[in-house]
């Protein structure tokens, strides 16, 4: 079987670049998102929680005040437990 020198040239030059590229730059750390001041576009970031529970959890939070836990979340209709240990991590109060 041949292969190719350019085929395997380009196959080198790609793990090179891939070598060369700073660990930073493939998994950065991100902030926590504050769950009491966030917008419903930017909760729609965390995992589980599409645009109608981002509404609902802003609404939430205008109408009983902030949260104190990513517990507090599961007063929102389709959070539950299994979403809320998913969020710990990833929201701020």
């Amino acid at each position: 079987m041949k292969i190719r020198f350019s085929t395997l040239f380009r196959a080198c030059l790609v793990a090179l670049m891939l070598g060369c590229i700073p660990p930073v730059a493939v998994a950065q750390e991100v902030e926590p998102i504050n769950v009491n001041t966030a917008s419903a576009e930017l909760l729609t970031e965390l995992p589980g929680i599409g645009p109608s529970k981002a509404a609902a959890i802003v609404e939430d939070r205008e109408a009983n005040g902030p949260y104190e836990s990513a517990q507090d979340l599961t007063r929102v209709s389709g959070i539950g437990d299994g979403t809320v240990s998913n969020l710990e991590d990833q929201v701020s109060f």
